[in-house]
Order: C-alpha cells, then structure tokens, then sequence
C-alpha cells in the first residue's frame, strides 16, 4: 500500500480523498491555488503546496506543476478526483512515465472512452446497447450524412467526439436544417475540445438518465454497485442524484449491470468507472463512460456499504477486489442534494464570504463540504460548495429524512440553491418518482421568479 499519496484537486473532493487516506493510515498532499490557501483540506493537510495564482490553467490544470510537486514531496500516486485533469489521457499518461501511479484507469482506457465514437464501438463490442447512430464520426460528403439522418429517423441529435458535461451537442428535427447543425458542432467542437469530430444518434423525446457505478482491478475481477438514476438536471448538470433508480424492474437492471461488469473485463478496463445511460420505454442506451470517481458515489457507498474512493486506492496499489458479485447488496435507499452557491432560480454564481454555515445531522444525514463559517467561496471555480446524502431503508424515509436535513441546514452570506431543494422534495412528480431529464428545466419554467 501507498504511504504517501498527492491529490491533484480542492473542493469537497479534496477532503474527501483526504478523509479516506487517513482511515487508511496514508499521508496526503494536497496542492492548492492562491485563492484556496484557506480551504479546509489544506489546514488538515500532511503537506500542503501551492502550485499557483487561481486561475485553473495555471494551477490545477498544470501537469508539470503538479507532477514537481510529487517529486518533492515524495508521493508515490496521485488522485486526480473529478473534473480537472481527472479524464485526461495526457496527464495519467505523464504520470505514470514520471514514475507514479495514477489512481484511476490507464491512459489507454482513458483516451478510449473519453472519444465518445471509439467508447460507442467498444460497447456495442462487448454487448452493452447504444443509442442507434452513425457507426463512427460523420464524413464530410452531404449525401451520406443525410442518408445515415434517414436510416436513424428524426430527430437526431450531433455530438461532438470529445464533448462531454452537456456541452458540443445540437438536437436537429428536420432535414433541412441537418447540414447547418453538423457544421456548426464541427467549428464548436474543434474550439472547445481540439477535436472536430462529430456523430449522429437518435435523439430520445423523454428518457431518464440512470447510471452503473462499477470496480474493476488489475486482476480481471469487475462488480457493478447498483445504479443511480441522475434525471434530475439542468442544461444537463446532475443537481439531485438517487440510489436505486424508483419504479424500474429489478431484472432489467441486473441484466444492464452484468453487461457492464463485462464490458470491463473485456476491455480491461482498471478503477472506478460510471457506464451513463438513457433510459425509455424499458430500454436502457448507453451514452458515455466516466473514467473517473463521480460526484454523486456517495449514494451509492450508502447503499453498499462500499467505500468507493479507498477501493480507487487499493486497486491502483494492485490489491484484488476484496469482495465479488455476489457480496454486493442493496440496502435502503440514498438521496443526495449538491448545494451550489448561486441563485436557487437564476443559477447566477455568489462567491464571497460565508457569514454563517451550519449543516445538518441526525440518523442516516452525511454531509460531504469543505466549507465553513467565514470561509470565502472564490469565484474561479465549479459553484458546489457541497452535498447533503441521506439514506433511509424506504425511499420515503429518505425523502422524509432529506426535507428534515435541508430544513436544518443554514448558509447566510452567500445565495445557495438550498431553497430550490426545498420545494423540489415537496414536488409531488419527484415524490412520485421516475422523472425525465427534462422534467426540472419545465418545472423550473412554470416557476419562475
């Protein structure tokens, strides 16, 4: 096992990474920007470093910054938690030629389902269903690409190769406006992502967005924990994510989750990962995979009992699996709540000063922040300050649970989205459950302020 391991990130991710290599008996380093020098996971620090003034591209995004920073502390892996460098094939590539281990998957892996056609081909590969489309990125003749937008059936949606976060993505519903749309994805993509690629799928009208959290190590060993359904998003962020998905047929889910654990193995595939679906009419369609811890993992260790971010570490120091298929069980069920500081309706950002922070406790309550009364939210970063999980041995205890939690929760200084959870666990749909991905932006419009 490690003894000494860097975490290339901040925020709740930071000390939650911390957290676990404490109880694992493993010394930290983190590295922090300018403007986190008084964030909570570097007070508890091992070792702290600043690695640069606060914009990202100057201190967390920069490889040689980090991986210095490995070398004179001595680290022996790196965590890159989400976000950031986390998916970046260059960077788990520097890393290990520069002699560490990174706590994640191969760089191969990484560039593989990081290219959203290269990720759909080796899915249909190994079984796992996809969303009917083009086979690979579109060509440059007219002729085809109207062709293939026929064989599909309108709508379609263009998607950039090597987009991601909701981002490089145009629904298309006529033809006539299907040449226009594919060009400008193209133009977009290359900006924002160094890669004009595109491809053509099937848009879905109304699914859910359920996903399978999977480990695999070193070893050829692979489980799925359950999954989570995420549907509820805006401009497709994740605000509220929950485990199991409600109202969808146990048997149709284990057949899903099998094929996943598979495709693993297949693909040789090492570390946590997340295998993202659209789910409708009783069908699940793969969409991407993240190579990555999510944000969301702690409803689903809530609802295993499985530490997701040690089981990142133990499988990167090379350990098996301790633990198959058949010990996976579900227990209750998990809700989680991300608090962002911004405007609960016009998600405008509120970096500044807390003046007040209390969280909430009481049975089946956890809290994952590194924020605290008087810290300042910096406003060169992601806007979540944290998240509220909670778990009960009904959904309804959850949900129950998750209004008491939030009704307990104070954040004075800043604007924080906690109002807007409020009322969406009193919103008789969510209560219900099962709502699509795009049930929230509709509410959100008949409630305007």
């Amino acid at each position: 096992m490690f003894k000494k391991i860097l975490i290339a990130n901040r925020g709740e991710i930071a000390l939650r990474i911390q957290r676990a290599c404490r109880e694992m008996g493993i010394k930290s380093v983190v590295v922090y920007s300018e403007a986190d020098r008084e964030a909570k996971y570097v007070k508890l620090a091992d070792e702290a470093v600043c690695i640069g003034p606060a914009p990202s591209a100057q201190s967390y995004l920069s490889m040689p910054a980090i991986i210095s920073t490995a070398e004179v502390t001595d680290a022996e892996a790196i965590h890159p938690g989400y976000g950031f460098l986390s998916e970046n094939a260059d960077f788990a590539e520097r890393v290990e030629k520069s002699g560490f281990v990174f706590i994640g998957p191969s760089s191969e892996s990484i560039r593989t389902m990081g290219d959203k056609v290269s990720a759909k081909q080796a899915m249909i590969k190994s079984g796992v269903p996809c969303v009917p489309g083009s086979e690979g990125a579109l060509t440059d003749d007219p002729k085809e690409i109207l062709r293939q937008a026929r064989t599909i059936g309108y709508p379609v949606i263009i998607k950039a190769a090597g987009g991601g976060g909701g981002r490089g993505m145009r629904v298309v519903h006529t033809e006539a406006a299907l040449l226009n749309a594919v060009q400008t994805t193209r133009t977009e993509a290359a900006a924002a992502f160094g890669n004009p690629a595109v491809y053509m799928e099937r848009f879905l009208e109304n699914p859910r967005h359920v996903e399978i959290q999977v480990l695999a190590d070193a070893h050829r060993n692979a489980v799925w924990l359950g999954e989570r359904d995420c549907s509820m998003q805006r401009r497709h962020q994740k605000i509220i994510e929950e485990a199991p998905a409600p109202g969808i047929a146990r048997r149709v889910i284990e057949r899903i989750g099998e094929r996943c654990a598979a495709a693993c193995k297949k693909i040789g595939y090492r570390g946590a990962g997340t295998f993202e679906f659209l789910y409708q009419d009783g069908e699940f369609f793969f969409i991407e995979m993240n190579t990555r811890v999510q944000v969301e993992h702690p409803v689903t260790e809530l609802v295993t009992g499985i530490d997701i971010v040690q089981m990142q570490i133990r499988v990167a120091a090379g350990e098996k699996l301790p633990f198959n298929q058949r010990a996976v069980q579900l227990r209750g069920h998990a809700i989680e709540c991300r608090i962002n500081a911004e405007d609960p309706y016009k998600f405008t950002p509120s970096p500044g000063r807390i003046t007040l922070w209390h969280a909430p406790g009481g049975p089946g309550v956890r809290v994952d922040s590194h924020i605290y009364t008087n810290y300042t939210v910096p406003p060169n970063y992601d806007s979540m300050v944290g998240k509220i999980i909670v778990h009960g041995d009904t959904r309804a205890q959850a949900l129950a649970r998750m209004r008491i939690a939030l009704s307990e929760t104070v954040l004075e200084g800043i604007s924080s989205n906690i109002a807007l959870h409020r009322e969406l666990m009193a919103d008789a749909k969510f209560v219900e459950g099962g709502t699509s991905i795009h049930y929230l932006e509709s509410w959100l419009a008949q409630h305007r302020r």
